[in-house]
């Protein structure tokens, strides 16, 4: 049997090994098949874990805003930026791009939704940036590997706006939306990213389009939307998959204090024991069925784009008006507190959509 490290102890040479950052992984495979096989072993990523090397990136559906001189030699925004993969490592406050999912170079699918699982980033749907049609797509990005691959598409029609969601082991649920001709929809699947396979799951009972999905308690909830006939009038409830019974639990009628559009819902990272929310200027979290007030979000962002929540923190990204660049906070659970976050020129844009990993 090969040495991972000539000359090193087993464990003294995995101890090393498990101190690499995720983006020397592909290259880590690439060194042999001793290290290769290491990296993709569960007790690698345990130890991982259980040694605090693991690394926690928000990667975010962020647009492309790159600057542009006028006569007078001061900058403007570019109108119609693309939307691209951007990542952010809270522990470095460093900022990276991912590449483009196979055809999409020149900019990812509007409203698309992500989901991660395990390694791997799950990019759903979303329209089309030059045709505007709705797409179907799956697109998976590993990142141990580095690559891309295509994953079967979602079934049953075309699907916007819906609400999207993951277990974090091995499948991601997709709740919601509209069709093509902005019918609410009630229907729900879950897609297993291993064997790259689609399941219908039984129906809500109520339409949601635009609404938001968490993991809940152990489970998947689907909260607010509208129905068709009730278009941009949010509703307050919310409902829970059971994936003991396999059907989905009572309506809570007012889930939410507020009818509003939920889009800023986002679990606390705990294992779904809390959720955490941005509504009317505050930072408001969910516990023991109760909402209670954090904080006020910082004067600088009136209009809020994305909240991102790990480790008792939590990231508020969006801007001081419609077509402003975006900054973002960082919220201490604990100490209760506001910082900053420094931001490089090219990370300004506007943030449809994100999620956490723990790589």
């Amino acid at each position: 049997m090969m040495e991972l490290i000539s000359g090193l102890p087993e464990d003294v040479a995995r101890d090393c090994l498990i101190r690499v950052s995720y983006q020397q992984f592909p290259a880590v495979a690439s060194i042999c098949k001793g290290w290769k096989k290491e990296i993709h072993t569960p007790e690698y990523h345990r130890q991982r874990r259980r040694t605090g090397h693991a690394q926690k990136v928000l990667v975010m559906v962020q647009a492309r805003v790159e600057p542009e001189k006028t006569e007078t030699g001061s900058t403007k925004r570019l109108t119609n930026p693309v939307y691209r993969l951007s990542v952010f490592e809270p522990e470095t406050c460093s900022w990276s791009e991912l590449p483009a999912p196979p055809g999409y170079s020149s900019g990812l699918p509007v409203m698309c939704q992500l989901a991660c699982v395990g390694y791997d980033l799950v990019v759903l749907g979303g329209l089309d940036p030059e045709s505007w049609k709705a797409s179907n797509s799956v697109f998976v990005y590993n990142f141990l590997s580095a690559k891309w691959r295509c994953g079967t598409h979602m079934p049953g029609g075309a699907r916007t706006f819906f609400g999207c969601s993951s277990d974090g082991c091995r499948n991601v649920f997709v709740a919601g939306g509209h069709d093509d001709e902005k019918n609410a929809l009630r229907s729900a699947l879950v897609y297993d990213v291993v064997a790259d396979e689609w399941v219908e799951l039984p129906e809500m009972s109520s339409e949601r389009d635009e609404c938001k999905a968490v993991f809940l308690r152990g489970r998947f909830a689907v909260v607010g939307g509208y129905k068709t006939e009730n278009q941009g009038r949010f509703e307050r409830s919310a409902e829970a998959f059971d994936f003991m019974t396999w059907k989905w639990g009572q309506v809570e009628e007012e889930f939410l204090d507020c009818a509003t559009c939920p889009m800023t819902l986002v679990d606390g990272g705990d294992g779904g024991e809390s959720v955490y929310m941005c509504c009317g200027g505050e930072l408001v979290a969910m516990r023991s069925h109760t909402w209670q007030k954090m904080g006020n979000v910082p004067d600088e962002i009136r209009n809020v784009a994305y909240v991102g929540a790990f480790d008792g923190f939590v990231v508020v990204i969006g801007s001081s008006g419609y077509g402003e660049v975006h900054m973002g906070y960082v919220f201490d659970v604990m100490r209760c507190n506001w910082r900053k976050l420094d931001y490089p020129d090219g990370f300004k844009g506007h943030v449809q959509t994100g999620c956490v990993l723990e790589i």
